[in-house]
């Protein structure tokens, strides 16, 4: 594994800037991970030991990059990180069953290429698979290439995905269907493991590492997200499905949690992917796999998908009456769209919110204002987002606290022009009252949309042409319209 970041990420800026500081490594020193660290890796064992037991790659940068895809650092469409790193497997996704079957069939020599979440190199098709355009296709046909993603997108549903091959030369990669979800007693009995919550002793001498500042006093109490933000590659790793720890499992973590050494009463975060996202899902996604042609949150919150915050109301007043627990904050953002729309439990929930669990700012991400960039993003349209910031203000008022939201955008995403930017620019100065801060540029990560976007420079589900900002100084300067403090352009 690179590590929980794609090493490309962790070593460049958006404008391919080797950036100064890793927050993952002891003393914040940009200079111990590799470039393509999952194939520098590999390499290495391959080199000092000959003779080596079969190589297995996981984390996000080969579960991102487990079939043909689009690298933004070297600008060309790259094989499989498995043809690449010459290792022996890969698992993607969260992958702990997967771990484990694998590692129990290695022991005992059973045939492990059925293992769900397994991906392998062969010489032969798996003739029952579904067979994608090849890397050699895809290289040289742009529509093959989105043609190539939109199978491989819609086959990461353990209840409906069929199993995949994709041609590289004369060989095979085949991608079995994936693990089905953990069970909620499953997620329970991970996170009740004796985890340390703290660097290895053998790097203090280094420095710390930042990182840890934002996750040592945190609880997870979910994975996945349907949200399904085109930029965003957590519906590929981790799911479109939402799967929720048990309350009495995360008041278990909170109660050890303050018992640790440096604890000082504040959970930093209770949250995922998306916060509020805790205790429900889809009756028909649960029963019968996600929707090919549907997506729960946009353009609109499907019908089917009945939003109820009060599981995590619920979860939240627990929390707050666990001795030692001063206050529990939630940090991982939450989704106004899907808070406003709850029309039984929505109000009670940002009361709670504003009253006990906002460490002064409450982040959001509305990410663009202008409709159509906000369309090629997959996110909602700003009326939700100004009904949101006066409750939210409203209830901050009621519970005699100054509060506020942070807003985070993002420049340069496929379909944004400068004057997109500047029309951003306006809302937020005249109707949020405010200097955006947190712009990042956008980086065509793997297997997004809109890094698709980004490479094709087409719209992947009309195929008509995107206007796609590339040259760095323009990229720079969408986003220094927005953060540059002064009267809005006209």
């Amino acid at each position: 594994t690179a590590g929980s970041i794609d090493s490309m990420v962790a070593n460049y800026t958006p404008l391919k800037k080797k950036r100064r500081q890793d927050d993952y490594t002891p003393g914040g020193h940009n200079d111990r991970r590799p470039n393509r660290a999952t194939i520098a890796y590999t390499n290495l064992i391959r080199r000092y030991f000959k003779d080596t037991q079969p190589i297995v790659l996981g984390g996000i940068e080969a579960s991102l990059r487990r079939i043909a895809h689009y690298d933004f650092w070297s600008n060309k469409i790259r094989r499989s990180i498995l043809f690449d790193s010459k290792a022996d497997y890969l698992l993607y996704g969260m992958a702990e069953k997967a771990v484990l079957e694998l590692a129990a069939g290695l022991k005992s020599g059973q045939d492990i290429q059925q293992l769900r979440g397994l991906c392998y190199i062969t010489s032969e098709p798996v003739q029952s698979y579904s067979e994608l355009p090849s890397f050699e296709h895809v290289q040289k046909d742009k529509h093959a290439f989105i043609d190539m993603f939109h199978a491989f997108y819609q086959n990461n549903d353990p209840l409906i995905a069929k199993g995949l091959i994709q041609r590289h030369g004369d060989r095979y990669l085949v991608q079995n269907p994936p693990q089905p979800y953990l069970s909620q007693t499953e997620l329970d009995e991970i996170y009740a493991l004796p985890y340390e919550r703290s660097q290895h002793p053998y790097y203090e001498s280094q420095g710390s590492v930042r990182a840890l500042d934002t996750i040592k006093y945190s609880i997870s109490t979910h994975r996945g997200c349907y949200g399904e933000c085109n930029f965003c590659a957590i519906a590929v790793h981790e799911g479109r499905t939402v799967r929720w720890r048990s309350q009495s499992s995360i008041l278990s973590e909170a109660r050890k949690l303050a018992k640790q050494p440096g604890f000082k009463g504040y959970i930093q975060d209770v949250g995922g992917p998306t916060a509020n996202m805790y205790g429900f899902e889809c009756d028909k996604k649960l029963s019968s796999g996600v929707c090919s042609k549907k997506h729960c949150l946009y353009p609109d919150t499907c019908s089917l998908l009945q939003v109820d915050h009060q599981p995590q109301i619920d979860l939240l007043r627990a929390i707050r009456e666990l001795p030692g627990v001063k206050k529990a904050f939630i940090a991982s953002g939450i989704r106004y769209d899907m808070l406003m729309g709850d029309e039984v439990c929505g109000n009670t929930y940002l009361q709670e919110l504003a009253a006990h669990h906002v460490s002064g700012q409450l982040k959001v991400a509305p990410e663009h204002t202008e409709p159509q960039v906000l369309a090629y993003m997959g996110k909602p349209g700003t009326k939700t987002l100004l009904e949101f910031k006066e409750a939210f203000d409203q209830a901050s008022l009621q519970s005699g606290k100054r509060q506020f939201l942070t807003y985070y955008f993002i420049a340069a995403h496929p379909g944004s022009r400068e004057q997109d930017m500047h029309a951003l620019k306006r809302f937020v100065s005249r109707k949020l009252k405010m200097n955006p801060e947190q712009v990042q540029i956008f980086t065509p990560t793997p297997s997004t949309y809109s890094t698709l976007m980004y490479y094709t420079e087409l719209d992947p589900f009309t195929r008509r042409p995107l206007y796609v900002e590339k040259e760095p100084a323009k990229v720079n300067r969408q986003k220094q319209i927005v953060v540059t403090k002064g009267q809005p352009h006209e």
